[in-house]
């Protein structure tokens, strides 16, 4: 048996839950779980497409991800050890910055300068070298927009305060999800640019490659970009577009070979792969293992939870900002199933929402930081 983990869905739990058991009896049930290029072109090409398609690509990333850790249980190895070898033998971890301490309050936490500079050095405190923030909010289903000045003063007031609290000692991670026109990403960039921000994330809309490539050519921050992004064919679009950081998230991307091809893409065009993470530690496994297979690999998300850490029973751990790539066979975790069906998912939210209401250009747009505010 192995273990994958489906990270897009643009339909409803139960649609999704149709469409990975679609997938699965049309492309894979019944083949070799070595086969994952035969399957992938097969899930591709399915219904007369070839061309990228989220919930199908994700629903077959989870499944081509659970292949390749049948494939390593059965040789006795790791699955880096399946598709390249041992390059990275630790790998930077980096993460969003949570509430620290007592006083810091939800929501008013993703909106204050000065609780997420604490929050910084709590972060640092732990070995952290990246902190990533977002207090640009909001996103909605509106094409980009342009960013309030309310909007640009606290994005300067957030990088000020953290990079006068951390100094040299993290980078700072300056996260946004396409929301910009083009003009406001290149305003936001311009604004930002003083506080050296090893990247600034997603800034215009996911597919719109020429407004990135404007900014990139305007700007001296990286771009980065690649969480909404699936197979590598949209990846060579935004690398051609000027992106220097790529974020598959492999749950989306096509999965851990298809992940390994958007790397070598990224490592010709001297690029470098920072693999994105909102989902649960099956992902995370997967993408630690790219990560110690690839020679371009600039750092890994991570979000430490209690749930999460029980779900795959500790086997990894961050340690001093850093994360060993596991070594046990396929993808080197166990997973509690009992904890798993103990606690099912009953909601019927599509990942984050996006906002319907318009900008408000009067007030302060509150964007929770990819949390879910607390009830």
């Amino acid at each position: 048996m192995g273990w994958g983990e489906v990270y897009a869905a643009a339909v409803g739990p139960d649609a999704m839950a149709a469409v990975i058991r679609d997938v699965f009896a049309r492309h894979m049930e019944g083949e070799n779980p070595e086969d994952v290029e035969l399957m992938f072109r097969r899930a591709y090409s399915s219904g007369f497409t070839q061309r990228p398609d989220p919930t199908v690509m994700g629903a077959f990333s989870g499944l081509e991800i659970a292949c390749w850790d049948m494939v390593g249980k059965d040789r006795d190895r790791p699955v880096h050890a399946l598709i390249g070898g041992l390059v990275n033998r630790r790998i930077r971890a980096y993460t969003y910055l949570y509430p620290t301490r007592p006083h810091h309050g939800l929501p008013q936490f993703w909106a204050d300068p000065d609780q997420a500079a604490e929050a910084a050095l709590d972060t640092v405190a732990r070995g952290y070298t990246a902190v990533k923030f977002d207090p640009a909010g909001p996103y909605t289903i509106r094409s980009g927009h342009m960013p309030s000045m309310c909007d640009i003063g606290k994005s300067v007031a957030f990088c000020r305060a953290i990079r006068e609290a951390v100094g040299d000692r993290a980078d700072l991670l300056f996260g946004t999800h396409g929301q910009f026109s083009t003009g406001g990403a290149l305003r936001m960039g311009a604004a930002i640019e003083p506080f050296s921000p090893l990247w600034y994330e997603e800034p215009v809309p996911p597919d719109d490659m020429g407004s990135l490539a404007q900014v990139a050519r305007a700007l001296r921050i990286p771009l980065a970009t690649g969480e909404r992004l699936t197979t590598k064919r949209e990846f060579a679009m935004a690398l051609a577009a000027g992106a220097t950081i790529l974020q598959p998230a492999l749950g989306r991307a096509g999965g851990i070979w298809e992940g390994r091809k958007i790397a070598t893409l990224a490592e010709a065009a001297n690029a470098q792969v920072a693999p994105h993470l909102y989902a649960g530690p099956v992902e995370w496994a997967a993408n630690l293992h790219l990560c110690a297979a690839i020679p371009n690999c600039l750092m890994a998300e991570t979000i430490e939870t209690p749930f999460h850490d029980a779900l795959i029973k500790g086997a990894i751990r961050v340690e001093e900002g850093f994360v060993r790539p596991p070594e046990g066979p396929g993808l080197g975790i166990e997973v509690d199933e009992d904890l798993a069906r103990a606690h099912p998912f009953t909601g019927d939210g599509l990942h984050l929402q996006m906002q319907e209401a318009e900008v408000d250009y009067r007030g302060e747009a509150i964007f929770e930081g990819g949390a879910p505010r607390e009830p």
